[in-house]
């Protein structure tokens, strides 16, 4: 069995060292990039199942560096960063983040997400092939569970691994409400029940690719303060 990967993208050598030696030291396999450009070479010669990414970086910033590689994969990616404001956060969530960790940072709680991570990749894929419900129509809305595919009014919809895995709790349990701790427990794990923030931001662009192509359909409902709805539309 291939160890799962791991790129660490920074431009401090001593991060890069520390980093290096503790992941593997855990059963990671570790490669590791000193800025922006040398990250996307890394991230597609060696195809990592994990980016750690650093904001702050010279030739090219991690914010840069993300939307890159996001033409080209949907790895997931934790970002590092001295940069705390919470627009900093939404803008790398906003551009496919996964997950993002203040500097100066905890190494056992940047671990402790790193495996909340890999949890939710591989139950994912077996809830996926395992599921009861290949197929559900909502109105103008088709989600195919088995291909893993979306359209909205005919046109296909990309979705990120995050929003699949929302819009899947939420149309397996449609008519039913799932509160802010369900959904982030699910999708990102125990430690995340709080972080209601990230679990904003996410819906934010799932609505969005639902809702673009046909704006008269309204699935995902909120209830404040305690969670969301998927409905089926009306007849």
């Amino acid at each position: 069995m291939n160890r799962f990967r791991i790129l660490v993208v920074d431009d401090e050598e001593r991060i890069l060292n520390f980093l290096r030696v503790k992941l593997k030291a855990l059963g990671y396999e570790v490669v590791t990039a000193g800025d922006g450009l040398e990250a996307l070479e890394q991230a597609q010669a060696q195809d990592p199942d994990l980016i750690v990414l650093d904001l702050i970086m010279p030739r090219m910033d991690g914010l840069e560096t993300l939307k890159e590689i996001r033409s080209f994969s949907q790895v997931p990616v934790i970002i590092l960063s001295a940069k705390g404001a919470d627009v900093d956060k939404i803008k790398g969530l906003g551009l496919g983040a996964d997950d993002y960790l203040q500097k100066p940072f905890n190494p056992d709680e940047l671990v402790a997400r790193i495996e909340a991570v890999r949890r939710r990749l591989e139950p994912a894929e077996r809830r996926g092939a395992h599921g009861a419900t290949e197929s559900i129509a909502f109105g103008d809305l088709k989600v195919d569970f088995e291909g893993r595919r979306i359209s909205v009014g005919g046109e296909e919809q990309h979705l990120t691994r995050i929003e699949w895995l929302l819009l899947s709790e939420l149309a397996r349990n449609v008519g039913r409400l799932l509160t802010y701790e369900e959904l982030l427990t699910r999708i990102w794990g125990p430690e995340y029940r709080d972080d209601v923030q990230t679990l904003r931001t996410w819906i934010s662009r799932l609505r969005y690719k639902l809702e673009k192509n046909s704006p008269d359909t309204k699935l995902i409902r909120t209830i404040p303060k305690t969670g969301y709805i998927m409905d089926l539309p009306s007849e």
